[in-house]
């Protein structure tokens, strides 16, 4: 794209009826990537259109989820939304235009009678064509017709799936206002992109056999005709199309499982488009490598495995309060100041065990554990063993003697008190782990004893050494 100066504008048009969908997030992302990479030229935007048209389904809780949605994964779009339903007027005005051209025709073929004519066409093997195409007036309500052209081909030159032939045999006049006077979904998507100067369409392939028929619209109109680009959709890993029993099908579902919205976002990318072997793209380095000729021609399958390690990655990357301050609200209660430092130092040993920030609840149990806890059964069992009381007592004046209180300084105390006493380390560490962790997962002992800091850990190991055997 980089030779283009013509700015690059692309939209993303979602229906208001439900939650912001991983598809229209990933359709979204692309849209975005687009106008927002590195060689867009000067003055391209990506906007945002919600068709509303359906004002059964309207659903404005809809509508703030879609816009949540896409603010939570940072796509912002340029300009205030642009609402489908509101426009309505200009798509009737275009309609009226065509007629004037001589480019549509009102057409009084409805109800029984036009299920009749169809009938015989399919039976006749034919195109199903108005007989008020050529002229003639019905009485009552008419919707009105695009003339589509009856012989040759509609060729699609698509930026994803190539080039794409529609034989113009097969497809009907496309209604573009239907009987009452409102416009139809080919219209207004047709005089919107027009009007909002869309130039590139990048949307699910779902799509594609709509494009011929909008292709017509925008010749008719003598509209220069978009860049169409149409994504295959994503597929759970069995290869069947998405669904509910692949895994969580909102954005609002991933975020509130844990998901980092950054680690979506690559999620996203990669569901669909490749450079190279790379897997992980973080955002700056996806806005210098994104192009259309990335996406490929096959359905993506969801991974959730695959989605979940490379949010790992990008926990990995945060801040020790960072983590701490995005995890805090995945427990299931507000930690004390005491635990809140607690988990910011023992953050760098928590990142490795975390894929999502919901894993923080198990990862740093062991932390928010509130004293005098319970240790019993098999997690207490060292604790039963004669002389865990003696090992726990002067091992606590060791390390209460211990001046820098980091992990490595704590495994060595922990190693030479040990040797020093002839004890191994199957006698020294099991006891010790218990008095800290009462059983819940840890990282090594220096580095729990330096997480929990030198008041708790002593505190712990006391409170252990009373109940010892």
């Amino acid at each position: 794209m980089s030779g283009e100066t013509k700015p690059i504008v692309t939209r993303f048009a979602p229906s208001p009826t439900g939650y912001l969908h991983i598809g229209g997030a990933r359709t979204a992302l692309f849209n975005w990537l687009l106008a927002r990479g590195a060689g867009a030229p000067e003055g391209s935007k990506f906007l945002l259109r919600i068709e509303d048209t359906d004002r059964a389904r309207h659903n404005e809780e809809a509508v703030q989820a879609i816009l949540d949605g896409l603010t939570w994964l940072g796509l912002d779009w340029d300009g205030e939304p642009i609402s489908q339903h509101a426009r309505a007027e200009r798509h009737r005005e275009v309609a009226e235009e065509l007629l004037a051209k001589g480019k549509a025709y009102r057409c009084w073929l409805a109800g029984d009678e036009l299920d009749a004519a169809r009938a015989e066409a399919r039976e006749k093997n034919v195109r199903f064509t108005s007989p008020y195409r050529d002229g003639g007036e019905g009485e009552g309500p008419y919707s009105v017709r695009l003339r589509a052209p009856i012989e040759g081909e509609t060729v699609v030159r698509d930026a994803v799936q190539g080039e794409v032939r529609f034989p113009n045999a097969v497809s009907d006049d496309t209604v573009i206002l239907r009987s009452d006077g409102t416009p139809t979904y080919m219209l207004a998507v047709v005089a919107d992109d027009h009007d909002m100067g869309v130039t590139h369409v990048v949307r699910g392939d779902d799509h594609l056999n709509n494009t011929p028929k909008q292709q017509h619209i925008y010749e008719a109109m003598g509209w220069d005709v978009p860049v169409f680009a149409h994504v295959p959709l994503i597929h759970g890993a069995d290869g069947k199309k998405l669904s509910k029993r692949h895994g969580a099908l909102g954005v609002e579902a991933y975020r509130d499982e844990g998901y980092l919205p950054e680690g979506l976002m690559n999620g996203l990318l990669k569901l669909g488009f490749a450079h190279g072997d790379e897997e992980v793209i973080p955002e700056p380095r996806a806005k210098e490598v994104f192009s259309l000729g990335g996406i490929g021609k096959a359905p993506a399958r969801l991974d959730p495995e695959k989605m979940a390690s490379l949010n790992a990655h990008y926990i990995g990357e945060l801040s020790e309060e960072d983590l701490v301050s995005r995890s805090v609200p995945f427990l299931s209660a507000e930690p004390t100041a005491e635990q809140r430092a607690a988990l910011v130092r023992g953050a760098p040993f928590l990142k490795p065990r975390m894929k999502l920030l919901s894993d923080i609840a198990g990862a740093a149990a062991f932390l928010l554990l509130q004293r005098p806890f319970e240790i019993t059964g098999k997690p207490g069992k060292p604790l039963r063993k004669e002389g865990s009381a003696k090992i726990l007592g002067d091992l606590g004046e060791t390390l209460a003697a211990v001046e820098d209180w980091s992990a490595a300084t704590l495994d060595l105390a922990v190693q030479t008190y040990a040797e020093t006493n002839g004890l191994g380390f199957g006698q020294v560490g099991p006891p010790l782990r218990a008095a800290l962790t009462a059983g819940n997962p840890a990282p090594t002992l220096g580095e729990t004893l330096y997480a929990l800091g030198r008041e708790e850990s002593l505190a712990r190991m006391e409170d252990a050494r009373a109940i010892a055997g």
